[in-house]
């Protein structure tokens, strides 16, 4: 018996209020459109590994050459101020060998410049590698938009993803 009352209501329900409306929600709406992206990644890569700070121009991200070029030259002249000291003090130290008298001062100090200056090349190769993982990221997101949605007044993403 209760069957067959929720059936009635149902039936009736429907009969009197019936949709009017379409249903906007389940419509697909298709696009034959392709998505290409602007900027190479690769490219990018490639060119800021020829020279660093290239790929950031080819992504037109200007601002970012000089402080690559900056770090780079205060890495490289660190490093080769930290081997000119350490080619001194392993000459005064080889000097100290062959004349019998053993120096540990210079001892200590070669080695200090020349784990200094180990760490500088370890700091340029970083800095070297980074500018080319900025130039491919940087290229993937040059179609990135953020833009705000004139409509409702908020920000609105729009990601565009390509199509392989």
């Amino acid at each position: 018996m209760a069957i067959k009352t929720a059936i009635i209501i149902i039936i009736l329900t429907s009969v009197i209020y019936p949709q009017t409306e379409q249903d906007t929600t389940q419509s697909v709406q298709t696009s034959d459109t392709v998505f290409e992206m602007t900027k190479s990644p690769w490219g990018a890569v490639l060119r800021s590994a020829v020279i660093p700070g290239w790929g950031q121009f080819y992504n037109e991200s200007y601002w970012k050459i000089p402080v690559i070029w900056g770090l780079l030259g205060y890495y490289i002249s660190v490093w080769i101020d930290q081997n000119q000291l350490y080619d001194k003090y392993k000459e005064l130290y080889s000097n100290s060998i062959e004349s019998g008298i053993t120096i540990s001062l210079y001892k200590r100090n070669r080695d200090f410049y020349k784990d200094q200056r180990d760490r500088f090349a370890v700091y340029i190769g970083l800095a070297y590698f980074l500018t080319m993982v900025d130039a491919y990221v940087d290229a993937h997101l040059f179609d990135f938009d953020v833009s705000v949605d004139l409509l409702i007044g908020q920000p609105q993403l729009k990601i565009k993803f390509p199509i392989r």
